[in-house]
């Protein structure tokens, strides 16, 4: 006989079940996911059936015109494994990740900490100063720049070789050692302000009492940096550093505009390597090739998902840890 005690008990805890289960929480929260019905119109047609449908291009010899017949089986795939010029694009790839999201995230860090200082006049001002390049077309900013690099008349040149800087004008998109760092510098300018916004927001969420505390208690700035805005940053800035690495991998407007990949493939990363093949006819065939742009893009693609999912794993740890330093 199980005492009445013990039964209320298991009682309220079967009700106490019933009213999480996921059933009530759909339905007492279930609006505001009609939210999300634009957002899903869009993304399946456009994002995940084209995904889904690259998957059976790779296995075809197939132009892009008509429907492929052209059956080859894994010989897309095992073209793009032994081809230098992709290895060279990826290696180019993650040089242009590399360089770029170290410099850009410290930069963007350091400015954000300049315009958290609420004795700032005019913060709002800078802020929009320095984000104004991202609402700017990748394309566009590109071409601007390549015309100030390359025209003969008021360009970048001109202006050096009237200070005396250089000697001769510098071949900044046509010397294969200077192309790809003129994009990367190019890319950081033009991608700051993402990461200088996410990186104010991480900073204004932290309560301004800690640094007093800290004031007061005789820390100076550098400890009460190390000591209270690195931890309390650490799980935003793991998240900003994935998505600027993911970014900068998907890099394809900037290099197609100002190089598009050249000189002698100097700059050519996945993407333009991807866009050459699938849309323009490449150096070694008569004709593009949608099914092989497409093995490399699926190459591509699960490195991509790989970074995706370590993102959500280090950002589980550092949450995980961040409960049990607070516990």
């Amino acid at each position: 006989m199980v005492p009445l005690a013990a039964r209320a008990g298991q009682v309220s805890l079967g009700s106490g079940i019933r009213r999480s289960s996921p059933y009530r929480f759909l339905r007492r929260h279930g609006w505001s996911y009609l939210f999300l019905v634009p957002l899903f119109a869009l993304v399946l047609p456009f994002v995940v059936y084209p995904l889904i449908a690259s998957v059976e291009i790779t296995l075809y010899d197939w132009d892009g015109i008509g429907h492929p017949t052209r059956y080859v089986g894994l010989d897309n795939f095992a073209r793009v494994i032994h081809d230098p010029l992709f290895w060279n694009a990826f290696a180019h790839t993650f040089e242009y990740a590399g360089v770029l999201v170290p410099i850009q995230l410290t930069l963007a860090l350091a400015l954000a900490l300049v315009l958290n200082n609420p004795r700032l006049r005019g913060a709002a001002v800078y802020r929009a100063i320095y984000f104004a390049p991202v609402v700017t077309s990748a394309a566009l900013v590109g071409i601007v720049v390549s015309l100030l690099l390359t025209s003969v008349g008021q360009s970048l040149n001109h202006a050096l070789l009237q200070l005396g800087l250089v000697r001769e004008p510098v071949d900044w998109l046509g010397s294969p050692t200077l192309a790809l760092p003129t994009i990367i510098a190019v890319g950081i300018w033009h991608t700051f302000g993402y990461n200088l916004v996410y990186f104010l927001a991480g900073l204004q969420s932290i309560p301004r009492e800690l640094f007093e505390a800290a004031a007061v208690d005789g820390a100076n700035a550098w400890q009460r940096f190390w000591s209270i805005t690195v931890p309390m940053l650490r799980e935003v800035g793991a998240v900003i550093l994935f998505l600027a690495i993911l970014g900068s991998l998907q890099v394809f407007d900037l290099v197609l505009v100002m190089t598009g990949g050249g000189p002698y493939y100097a700059s050519e990363v996945v993407s333009t390597y991807i866009y050459r093949f699938a849309f323009t006819p490449a150096a070694v065939q008569a004709e593009a090739n949608v099914g092989y742009a497409s093995a490399a893009a699926f190459l591509m693609g699960l490195l991509v998902m790989g970074l995706t999912a370590l993102q959500f794993l280090a950002a589980g740890v550092l949450r995980r840890r961040r409960a049990e330093a607070a516990g």
